[in-house]
């Protein structure tokens, strides 16, 4: 048993773990403001209902 490739494949496995430990705390902070964002989007629409409410009540289409 060669156990200074054993080490290498370890360290490089620990690696590739801490990598994607990493990019899913990204993503899930992406996912997070993107979040907060949309409730952001939300209020603001609702605050505009609230002062306008005859705005956007309707939808004409025509095909």
């Amino acid at each position: 048993m060669d156990i200074a490739a054993l080490s290498m494949a370890m360290a490089q496995v620990n690696t590739q773990s801490a990598y994607g430990v990493a990019m899913l705390s990204k993503s899930l902070d992406l996912a997070s403001s993107t979040g907060d964002q949309i409730v952001g989007m939300m209020d603001a629409a609702a605050m505009e209902l609230s002062v306008n409410p005859h705005i956007g009540a309707n939808i004409d289409i025509s095909v």
